[in-house]
This record gives C-alpha cells, structure tokens and sequence, in this order.
C-alpha cells in the first residue's frame, strides 16, 4: 500500500518562499508521476506541477517561473520549491501519485488520474 505524506507549509508573508516535501512510502519511483495539487475551502482542488520519473516537468501558469518541482529518488521523497508567495497561493496543498506516468492515461491535472494522495499541508500567504 502506497502512503504519501507531506509536510512544510506554513504561513508565510506576500514574497517570500517554502518548501514543500512529499515522503512516499510502499512503493519505487519508476514509472511513476508524481504531482501537486491545491484547494481552497469551497474550490475544486487545482493542479500546481508534475514530475515523472524521468524528471520531466509540467506546471500550471499561474506558477510558473516561481515554484519548482523536483524528486529525490534515493529518498523517495517530493518536492515543491515555492518562490514569490503570493495571498492567491494559500491553500492546502496535497501530492499525489499515479503508476502510469504523467503523459500517458490521461491530463496530468486530472484529478481521477491519480490512484494515491496525501492527507495535505495548508500554506497560508498574508498580504
């Protein structure tokens, strides 16, 4: 049974930058997509980024150029560098995975694509 489990959010001011990892355990990483998403209270949970295990990348426009995804497979853990915080960025932010890769069985910003997720990390960005 695969668990993932994030953690590093935090509130933050409007600029600056946090971390976020995902520990993924029960599983190897070939051949999986790994992604962030993010959801406000009453919203529909979003795609941030994507990763797969060649490390090619994908993310949202509302990100990109400020937050970076990236992988550490001796760890088998997920990350999301996030730059230039803005208030629109608060959310809970949630990682998920799917064995089929991120360019294959479907968008990867579909939220039925990903067979395991995490439980989330709420990052707060005041103004």
């Amino acid at each position: 049974q695969v668990q993932l489990v994030e953690s590093g959010g935090g509130s933050v001011q409007a600029g600056g930058s946090l971390r976020l990892s995902c520990a993924a355990y029960g599983y190897t990483h070939i051949q999986y997509c790994m992604a962030w998403f993010r959801q406000l209270p009453g919203s529909e949970r979003e795609g941030v980024a994507a990763i797969d295990s060649d490390d090619s990348t994908s993310y949202a426009d509302s990100v990109k150029g400020r937050f970076t995804i990236s992988q550490d497979n001796a760890k088998n853990t997920l990350y999301l560098q996030m730059n230039s915080l803005k208030p629109e960025d608060t959310a809970m932010y949630y990682c998920a995975a799917d064995p089929s890769g991120c360019w294959t069985g479907g968008r990867w910003w579909w939220l039925s694509k990903y067979r395991y997720w995490g439980q989330g990390t709420q990052v707060t960005v005041s103004s």
